[in-house]
């Protein structure tokens, strides 16, 4: 695959995961004499974020005209159009994608016919039917059903396990579908599920306005996501866990803390430092997994060797997952922030439970003893570093002069992922704000590429919105998509 392609693929599969929270399907069945149009306006307004048209008795010239004006809805409201199986329909109209059952076109087949950057949803049962789905060509599934359901005779029911299951197989987004509505859709609660798909829970309801933003509500709470930060504390709120729990909110998931040092600084340097002990530490960490456990973690500051042994046992013991380590060793402003007994303890003992290291180039250096001049060297440093730890490597390229290109590197291999530079003096906390963005979108079911990229974008806006602040390297407007200031 290209990497043109490969960053397409990435910034489709963002952008798609936002409009999969509450997936209408049509069913003109319930609406008695009302219009499907006004029922689709009704449900949009009720906070609806992907519409899908399924219609088995209309005529090709109807079925057309039908699908040209709900997608004139959709678009209004931006939320994405899908047709149900009918690609010569969808292409006609130009919808933005199309939802296949089993039974229906052969995957490969319809993304042939779609082209690369038009949605394909395929029904699933079964983890060997999603795992099929997703190498042939699908950008989400809809699983179920998941409970008892009137919508299609056909439908049998599929366990919660086997949800699960399915969701922890694939790296593609998972919607559930079946029977779901107000009264039984917390029952899904635990699952990994990007968002839930109704029918008759909107389309039979009374006031379908209503019915759909209760709805939305509800799934609201339900895909909530958690993250930690394990780090230390900076008084000016540029980096540390400041810049992390601003971050994890504007990227839509609770943010957490431990903290594992106190320090006095702002944007001109670090004054001071003071570590909280091993026990305080070993309580704080204790204390949120046995209430809110973390659907991420990042660890940023872990100063002492000491500090890293209670947060490794401390992950090893509660089995955390989407771990994210930012080895941050010196501050913007060029302080120390790790001793030098700690450096072995983090490659050690952090390193190898690590989902994702992400290094920038000086760190990537101290790490592997290389010296990184080019591209070609950052390869080389970051193969060096998953071969030796067994994790995936962000080795991150803001330092280049030229360009901000991050280097992944997994057991697949490079991958590429293009950055613009941003012209802002102000880069306080840069490297707390990715990996705390990375953690987040990992929180909420991404893959890893899609939520380096997310982070990314996310990074460029927090840099490009100039916030200027301080006497030295300022912080970055963290904000930047919930407010601007005056």
């Amino acid at each position: 695959m290209s990497l043109s392609l490969c960053q397409n693929n990435i910034t489709k599969a963002c952008a798609l995961r936002k409009s999969l929270p509450l997936y209408a399907i049509t069913d003109r069945r319930w609406l008695g004499d009302k219009p499907l149009a006004q029922a689709v306006k009704e449900a949009l307004l009720g906070g609806v974020t992907m519409i899908q048209l399924r219609e088995k008795n209309l005529d090709a010239d109807r079925f057309l005209l039908e699908a040209q004006r709900i997608k004139a809805l959709c678009h209004a409201f931006n939320v994405p159009f899908i047709v149900n199986d009918n690609i010569g329909i969808a292409l006609a109209c130009d919808a933005d994608g199309v939802h296949i059952g089993q039974q229906d076109m052969a995957v490969k087949e319809a993304r042939a016919l779609l082209g690369p950057n038009k949605i394909l949803g395929v029904s699933a049962k079964t983890t060997a039917q999603a795992l099929a789905a997703e190498n042939d060509g699908a950008d989400y599934l809809g699983v179920g059903a998941v409970f008892p359901t009137d919508s299609k005779a056909d439908a049998s029911e599929i366990s919660h396990d086997e949800l699960q299951r399915i969701c922890t197989a694939v790296s593609i987004p998972v919607v559930a579908i079946g029977g779901i509505n107000e009264k039984n859709i917390s029952k899904l609660q635990h699952s990994s599920i990007s968002g839930a798909a109704v029918i008759s829970a909107i389309f039979a309801a009374p006031d379908i306005r209503a019915a759909a933003t209760r709805l939305r509500q509800r799934l609201s709470a339900l895909l909530t996501k958690t993250a930690l930060t394990i780090a230390g504390s900076d008084a000016s709120g540029g980096a540390g866990i400041q810049a992390d729990l601003k971050t994890m909110l504007a990227c839509g998931v609770y943010g957490m803390s431990a903290i594992t040092a106190l320090t006095a600084q702002n944007t001109t340097g670090v004054a001071s430092v003071s570590p909280s002990t091993p026990d305080f530490l070993s309580a704080q960490l204790d204390s949120i997994f046995d209430d809110i456990f973390p659907d991420a973690v990042k660890t940023g500051m872990v100063f002492s060797a000491p500090l890293i042994a209670v947060i490794a046992g401390r992950l090893r013991q509660r089995q955390a997952k989407n771990i994210v380590v930012d080895p941050v060793m010196v501050a913007t402003s060029g302080a120390r922030l790790l001793s030098t007994d700690a450096i072995t303890a983090l490659k050690e003992q952090l390193f190898p439970l690590a989902t994702l290291i992400t290094p920038n180039l000086k760190e990537t250096e101290a790490l592997t003893g290389l010296s990184i001049t080019n591209k070609a060297d950052m390869e080389t440093a970051a193969r060096k570093l998953q071969a030796a730890y067994g994790c995936n490597v962000l080795c991150k390229g803001g330092h280049r002069p030229t360009d901000a290109d991050d280097l992944l590197y997994t057991a697949d291999g490079p991958l590429w992922l293009p950055g613009r530079r941003v012209d802002n003096p102000n880069t306080h906390g840069t490297g707390c704000t990715l990996s705390a963005a990375i953690a987040a979108h990992l929180a909420k079911g991404y893959s890893l590429p899609q939520a380096v990229q997310a982070a990314k974008d996310y990074l460029t806006g927090a840099l490009t919105a100039g916030l200027n602040l301080g006497h030295g390297a300022g912080p970055l407007h963290h904000g930047w998509q919930l407010c601007k200031f005056p």
